[in-house]
């Protein structure tokens, strides 16, 4: 009877201090909410930023539906986001920088540790895919401006005409009449789409696309193509993709600590709360921006969170393709 009495306080105390431990940020509903059981591992799977990830997630789980792999599933799903010339802040139809140029950002990085990225690339339609043949066709990780373009056009890009669209144009016209700038949150003229999946091998891979900050300064480059700022991939622990104002992302390697976070068995979403903590720190600014983290691990737990309300990202898997709410810091 002593025995049991022990027991039953100890399994007591544990559970407490079980309940005490969890998350308090589950906003973010969906399978973060159900921890996988021992051995589970949820797979396919695919998550990316924002509201326009519901159509990329529908080009990339044409793949992993039909057991593509991980790689070629978050190239395609992204391209269906260059591809959209009514979004603003990725592919040709993105705002340009205040000399009136759009130039775009990318990276691409697979389960082995491969990557490759883009920067200051312009006239070209997809450059997720130019990020990608850098990694497979180069000794390099990263090519930017008219070396990529030539690298690009070598290889069989396409150089697009070199105009804007008329929403793009209409919006830069009505920004030169005070030619201010200031990045407004939740305003995607900053924003990027971002996406990592779990393939039915379960193998992760990561891809990031942009037009970046509308109406930057000319030449500058944001977090995207950074790898380990913009999107990382370890197969071993996790990925994490990144979106918001890129320069407080940069200063922190953000996803990489997303996953670094990851590795020390943080979940998904505990993971990008721990990792906005760093970014407030390292940021006198943080109030006036917003950025948000995207993650999953290898059981295919998925999580995320943002500085300020407004991030949402969309998860496809074999339930169907779904929109969720990131929960948030500044309340």
């Amino acid at each position: 009877m002593g025995s049991r009495r022990k027991f039953l306080k100890t399994s007591g105390i544990l559970s407490a201090l079980a309940l005490t431990s969890l998350p308090k940020f589950g906003k973010a509903i969906g399978l973060e909410e159900r921890p996988a059981t021992e051995g589970e591992v949820r797979k396919p799977v695919v998550i990316s930023t924002w509201k326009h990830g519901l159509a990329a997630n529908d080009g990339a789980w044409k793949v992993l539906s039909a057991n593509g792999t991980a790689l070629d599933a978050v190239e395609k799903g992204v391209m269906v986001t260059e591809d959209d010339l009514t979004n603003l802040s990725v592919g040709l139809g993105g705002l340009p920088d205040r000399e009136g140029h759009v130039t775009l950002d990318a990276s691409i990085m697979d389960e082995k540790g491969r990557c490759g990225a883009v920067a200051f690339l312009q006239r070209i339609k997809h450059p997720v895919s130019v990020a990608r043949m850098v990694m497979e066709k180069t000794p390099h990780v990263l090519m930017v401006g008219n070396g990529a373009q030539k690298f690009a056009l070598d290889n069989g890009f396409k150089l697009e005409p070199k105009k804007l669209t008329d929403a793009a144009e209409k919006a830069y016209k009505e920004w030169l009449k005070t030619s201010q700038y200031k990045p407004v949150a939740n305003i995607e003229n900053h924003d990027t789409i971002g996406m990592v999946a779990m393939d039915a091998n379960g193998n992760l891979s990561g891809s990031c696309t942009t037009s970046g900050l509308a109406y930057k300064m000319h030449g500058r480059v944001g977090d995207s193509p950074i790898i380990g700022a913009g999107m990382y991939v370890d197969n071993e622990v996790g990925a994490a993709c990144a979106t918001g104002v890129g320069e407080t992302v940069l200063r922190i390697c953000g996803s990489y600590l997303v996953v670094e976070f990851m590795r020390q068995g943080f979940s998904p979403s505990e993971a990008c709360k721990k990792t906005i903590d760093r970014l407030v720190s390292k940021n006198p600014n943080y109030k006036e921006v917003q950025v948000g983290f995207l993650a999953i691990n290898k059981k295919g737990e998925h999580g995320a969170f943002a500085l300020q309300k407004g991030f949402n990202y969309a998860l496809a898997d074999n339930t169907g393709n779904k929109l969720f709410d990131s929960d948030y810091l500044l309340k």
